[in-house]
């Protein structure tokens, strides 16, 4: 039961029914209920899996929390015991230590969970091949165990609540049934974002009235979010299909391949978190954006900035800032001044990290090579951009007039775009190999004449909705000009009914007729679901 079944559409009526209708304070256990049957209707074991999360997390931020309590109310208590400066010093590092380990016991347990479920296959399969490289025969079975939904979500999620709480930003939530439902939340469950407790406690346990511009808004938004999903995203599936599962297609299509996959897998991904962040709004609750037009950004860095921001921002500061301050990292910028120079210690120690941080990215995002290198390679150039940014500011004040003009910023953004989607074939293509030889045949056997409405053909769709892929396309790219100066939902509410009507029964007769239904579309299953 996704987000595109009937099934899902019959679960949400019923939910907002229920909501609205019973007291305003018991919304939050109606919300918790139908995300634990949301959870079971996907796999009637996977609610244990989500359980344990809760219960592990909920209880090492308890016990860190009510650690800290005791150790402040004992210093308070016997203030003579602590006159001298060091004493209390030390006592107060004895307890954080043991907050510490307590922290890790936490997190390193979640991570063995997420490590069995996700990465046991690959571990295998590469100890194998180990063997088999110095002719052992020995041979480990694959343990083939069900990926749970939505895991890296809501463990990462768990994750972040948890270290805010062991940091001090935020306070434990002592309600087990309300920490369950800020883990569980089912509109997110699916792919996303990872939300942080700071900014979804602010709305998710309150008491909520219909409001009706709230309501449209989140039906808007829904739509939005099918449109993308089922008209364009769905669609292009068919075609890719085929041009990354053959090497038959390789030279030029490739690199139609790219730029298809570009716009599916935002068309997939933004269109599945339109839906969320929908769904959510109708229950009152605000669900913070993931994406802020990406393919408009001018380099890597940036583009990270407005991709999947959820995840960015979470490997950010849950990996990358603890990393660059901790000692370890300290003694090494220390080792690199003293031994080579000022330089080497401001550089040397950020391209580290940001390579651990990207390594780790990688990794989440799938048990394969090809993610592993995937990771490294967005941390390669964000090393190099970040390094030249000093080149790039010569470069602006010599020749400000181009820096500042608009074919320029044209310039950065095809770059960026064209950079990204490169990048992107290791999602695409099945193993790394093959990966590498799609890429060198883009410049060796590169010929745009293979690209025949005869080749075009075999692809099983038909071909008056390439001009519908073209055209909504086209849509998705007005409505992210029209999103820069505003909210498009604002800016339409402002329109006149009559045109307000026309846009809604266009968006939704387009989803109708034109959306990915049928033998050979699984129109409930998104992209990222796999994580």
């Amino acid at each position: 039961m996704l987000f595109t079944s009937p099934e899902f559409i019959l679960f949400l009526a019923v939910c907002l029914l229920l909501y609205y209708l019973l007291p305003k304070k018991c919304q939050w256990v109606l919300l918790l209920i139908a995300s634990y049957i949301f959870y079971f209707i996907a796999g009637a074991v996977y609610p244990l899996f989500i359980f344990g999360t809760a219960l592990v997390t909920y209880t090492a931020a308890v016990v860190i929390e009510n650690h800290k309590a005791k150790e402040n109310k004992y210093i308070s208590e016997h203030s003579e015991e602590f006159a001298e400066r060091e004493t209390k010093k030390a006592y107060r590092k004895h307890g954080k230590h043991i907050r510490k380990w307590i922290m890790l016991a936490g997190l390193l347990s979640m991570l063995l969970l997420l490590g069995v479920f996700k990465y046991s296959d690959f571990v295998v399969e590469n100890l194998n091949s180990l063997f088999a490289l110095f002719g052992s025969e020995k041979e480990f079975d694959y343990p083939d165990l069900i990926l749970p939904m939505g895991i890296s979500f809501y463990i990462f999620q768990s994750l972040g609540y948890l270290l805010d709480v062991y940091w001090e930003k935020i306070k434990a939530q002592r309600n087990f049934p309300k920490y369950m439902l800020f883990i569980s939340f089912f509109p997110q469950l699916v792919q996303g974002p990872i939300s942080r407790y700071s900014d979804l406690s602010k709305t998710l346990y309150q008491k909520h009235i219909f409001d009706k511009k709230n309501f449209t808004f989140g039906i808007w938004r829904i739509l939005w979010g099918y449109f993308k999903k089922l008209v364009i995203a769905d669609n292009l599936m068919v075609v890719t299909s085929y041009l990354f599962d053959d090497e038959y297609y390789n030279g030029a299509w490739v690199l139609f391949g790219m730029l298809l996959w570009a716009v599916e897998l935002y068309a997939d991904f933004s269109g599945g978190i339109d839906i969320t962040i929908g769904v959510a709004q109708l229950f009152g609750i605000r669900v913070q954006e993931n994406f802020i037009r990406p393919y408009f950004s001018k380099n890597i860095t940036e583009f990270w900035r407005r991709w999947h921001i959820s995840m960015g921002t979470w490997f950010r500061d849950y990996i990358f800032y603890p990393m660059s301050v901790s000692p370890s990292m300290a003694g090494f910028t220390k080792f690199c001044k003293n031994h080579l120079g000022k330089k080497a210690a401001r550089y040397f120690p950020v391209w580290i990290v940001t390579m651990v941080t990207w390594l780790a990215t990688g990794i989440w995002h799938g048990a394969s090579w090809n993610f592993v290198l995937w990771g490294l390679a967005n941390g390669v150039i964000i090393v190099i951009t970040t390094t030249m940014e000093p080149l790039y500011a010569k470069f602006h004040n010599r020749f400000p007039k181009l820096a500042d003009s608009r074919c320029y910023d044209a310039f950065q953004i095809i770059r960026t775009f064209l950079l990204m989607s490169l990048l992107r074939m290791f999602d695409c293509y099945r193993d790394v190999s093959m990966c590498f030889s799609m890429f060198i045949s883009m410049f060796k056997d590169f010929d745009i004449h293979a690209l025949t409405k005869e080749e075009f053909s075999y692809f099983e769709l038909p071909f008056p909705m390439y001009g519908v892929l073209l055209a909504g396309t086209f849509v998705m790219f007005c409505v992210s000009l029209a999103g820069r100066s505003g909210s498009v939902c604002e800016k339409i509410a402002k329109k006149p009914f009559i045109v307000q009507y026309v846009l809604f029964m266009g968006l939704f007769l387009s989803i109708v007729l034109f959306g990915a239904y049928g033998v050979g579309f699984d129109a409930s299953q998104f992209i990222y679901n796999q994580f």
